[in-house]
């Protein structure tokens, strides 16, 4: 009896508390604790803080290693130090080799040459002098367009750039979003005027590297929702939203329709497929396409936000994937990369954070064999016939390699 009753005066206790706790000054008997429950009602008015100026600490506590040297020697295939353009860091050659030597970087390729007097200085003042460290590509004269003879012109400026030492074709992302004729019309990727060149390039044995659109969000407007804002709000050039421009997936099937008809040429897909947002695509690309490879160059942040599904592409086509970084040349730029493949590190800043969104990456903890694939393995098969700075002669070594490409992780 004593207990049932015990029982009793508890269940009135409880409701008694729950009652108390609904009536009027509930609420102002909390707040004298100096702990409340519920939104300030000036919190809107007080978040003041500029976009610009928030720059969150995480308080996360998990384990972290710095990379100061890749574990294999690394050929990174996209860059742009020293380049004919104006795009990439100006670094002076000796000073380039002694950071590249001290990172285990074997080899760089300057992607961005152009041609004549232009290209022939870079290899003048950099392959040349430092025999195996610098790879140097030619360009498209893009100002020749409207030229009846433009594809005739381009093949004789391709023969040119490679007799003075070019190894490959690079292809910006004007062509298909910047390139006009005379009529003021955008000139696609699968253009039939270029056929000739893509062919040649297949004859040469000499790779093109291909940026085919831009990220996803670049095509979205510039408004709260875009995941880029800061760097379109710096960049608005970089905008490719509205009716001027063809949307991403329409470029990505120009240039899929133009890798079908020349599968006898060695592509490279730049900044992972050119879609690294959407992974299952770009699977689809190494499925239909065995002529084509990809690279990480400016990706390390769009893929470490993904690291199951990206180590998923990594494993399954570790024979397809070269490492590029198109961020600098600074050592703190590649000791990022290093972490990003080498570790399982989780949540830290990629490179160039938070320049490309405000998102941390996780580290992929790529086993060994992939990794010396991606770091230079690929690499070194797909300039295979430039060994030793000499140019093989023949279309037979390219067709070797495309064969190799073929069955090289292929479903």
């Amino acid at each position: 009896m004593k207990s049932l009753a015990s029982g009793r005066i508890m269940k009135r206790r409880i409701a008694t508390a729950l009652l108390l706790a609904f009536l009027p000054g509930a609420e102002c008997a909390a707040q004298r604790t100096g702990i409340g429950y519920k939104v300030a009602p000036d919190a809107d008015n007080n978040k003041t803080v500029l976009l610009k100026d928030f720059h969150p600490q995480p308080a996360l506590h998990a384990a972290g290693h710095e990379i100061q040297r890749a574990k294999f020697p690394v050929i990174d295939v996209h860059t742009h130090t020293n380049d004919a353009v104006g795009i990439g860091d100006r670094v002076d050659p000796k000073e380039m080799v002694a950071r590249m030597d001290q990172l285990n970087i074997k080899s760089i390729v300057i992607l961005t040459g152009m041609w004549g007097s232009k290209l022939q200085t870079i290899i003048d003042s950099m392959v040349k002098p430092y025999p195996g460290r610098f790879v140097v590509f030619t360009q498209l004269d893009w100002s020749e367009i409207n030229d009846p003879d433009f594809s005739q012109l381009m093949v004789r400026q391709l023969h040119d750039s490679v007799d003075r030492g070019a190894r490959g074709l690079k292809i910006l992302k004007e062509l298909g979003l910047g390139v006009r004729d005379s009529k003021g019309r955008l000139i696609t990727i699968d253009d039939p005027r270029l056929d000739p060149v893509w062919e040649e390039c297949g004859r040469l044995g000499i790779p093109v590297f291909i940026h085919a659109g831009d990220p996803e969000a670049f095509f979205h407007p510039i408004d709260a929702s875009n995941e880029r804002y800061e760097e379109l709000i710096e960049h608005p050039d970089w905008s490719f939203y509205g009716p001027r421009y063809p949307s991403l997936r329409e470029l990505l099937a120009q240039r899929d329709r133009m890798f079908a008809k020349h599968p006898h040429t060695a592509f490279v897909a730049l900044h992972f497929g050119s879609w690294p947002e959407n992974l299952d695509f770009v699977e689809q690309t190494l499925q239909k396409f065995p002529n084509v490879m990809i690279e990480t160059g400016a990706r390390e942040g769009e893929l470490g936000r993904q690291p199951r599904r990206t180590r998923e592409i990594f494993m399954k086509y570790s024979d397809r994937i070269m490492f590029g970084t198109d961020e600098g040349a600074a050592e703190t730029m590649y000791q990022n990369y290093f972490r990003w493949l080498e570790t399982t590190d989780e949540y830290f800043p990629y490179a160039q954070y938070p320049e490309q969104g405000r998102w941390m990456i996780y580290g992929l903890g790529l086993p060994d064999d992939v990794l010396e694939k991606v770091y230079h393995g690929n690499a070194e098969r797909l300039f295979a016939r430039f060994n030793d700075g000499k140019q093989s002669a023949g279309h037979a070594v390219s067709t070797t390699f495309v064969k190799g490409m073929c069955t090289s992780n292929s479903p």
